[in-house]
């Protein structure tokens, strides 16, 4: 992995094939670090130039703040492509980096050819999601093991936790590696991130939306008349949260249809 700087903590990225097509982003979420698309990327390398990155916090990257706003992981990235020289890219996002995408849009829409947001949405935190992330922090920085084992596994079926297991074991590992202010700086950011809808209806790019059937975090509903409403091109695949790993073969197939 290559890294830079930014406001003096190093943050990590990878860069992989190369192509016709802008360079594509992917942001993974909460939890989770820049290896969770290396089955995507070797699909996809060979049509592009792909770059993936941990946000900070996750994975190699530091720790920037008490807050991780989604504003300042999206100048974070921004830092990262600024350094690379990319004047135009897609971007696809995960869950949270769904939202740091959203923000991405936000402040840099001249840039952005496409964007799509993969179990994620451009809606903020209810008041009862906002405090469920306080329990969250006050959790983490009483038993971070604990809460990340259950955390993750909320996101799962009773029948993808049993089929796979052993992938789901190793993304825990993983994030238990995190530092405890990281993981709390990750939710209170999520927690005060703002309604990005005006943002994603103003965008004239090529726009998509894929959804868990059974995600047990967003209604998969509400997300289609969301993305409706958006002009978003909408997706629905067959399991829950973490698509890229529940069904990666039908995220790939969406994925090489991002311009």
């Amino acid at each position: 992995m290559s890294e830079i700087t930014f406001k003096g903590a190093k943050i990590f990225y990878s860069i992989y094939g190369m192509g016709k097509k802008v360079p594509l982003i992917l942001l993974h979420g909460f939890l989770e670090d820049s290896s969770i698309w290396d089955p995507i990327v070797k699909e996809l390398q060979n049509e592009r130039q792909v770059i993936c990155i941990d946000l900070p916090g996750h994975g190699k990257s530091e720790g920037i703040a008490g807050i991780h706003t989604m504003s300042l992981m999206a100048l974070a990235i921004r830092e990262v492509l600024t350094n690379l020289g990319i004047k135009e890219f897609s971007v696809a996002g995960h869950s949270m980096g769904g939202y740091v995408s959203l923000e991405l849009l936000k402040i840099f829409p001249m840039i952005i050819k496409s964007v799509m947001l993969i179990n994620s949405t451009p809606i903020e935190d209810t008041v009862e999601k906002q405090e469920i992330r306080d329990r969250s922090v006050k959790l983490v920085g009483e038993n971070k093991e604990a809460y990340i084992s259950m955390a993750i596994s909320n996101l799962y079926s009773e029948e993808s936790k049993e089929k796979l297991s052993s992938e789901i074991e190793n993304l825990k590992s993983r994030a238990v590696e995190m530092r405890t202010e990281n993981v709390q700086a990750a939710l209170n950011g999520m927690k005060i991130r703002t309604n990005y809808l005006e943002e994603l209806k103003r965008f004239s790019g090529q726009k998509i939306v894929v959804a868990g059937k059974v995600d047990p975090i967003l209604d998969v509903n509400e997300l289609q008349r969301v993305s409706e409403g958006c002009d978003c091109d909408f997706y629905i695949l067959k399991n829950g949260h973490n698509s890229y790993m529940e069904a990666p073969v039908d995220l790939t197939e969406k994925m090489h249809f991002i311009d």
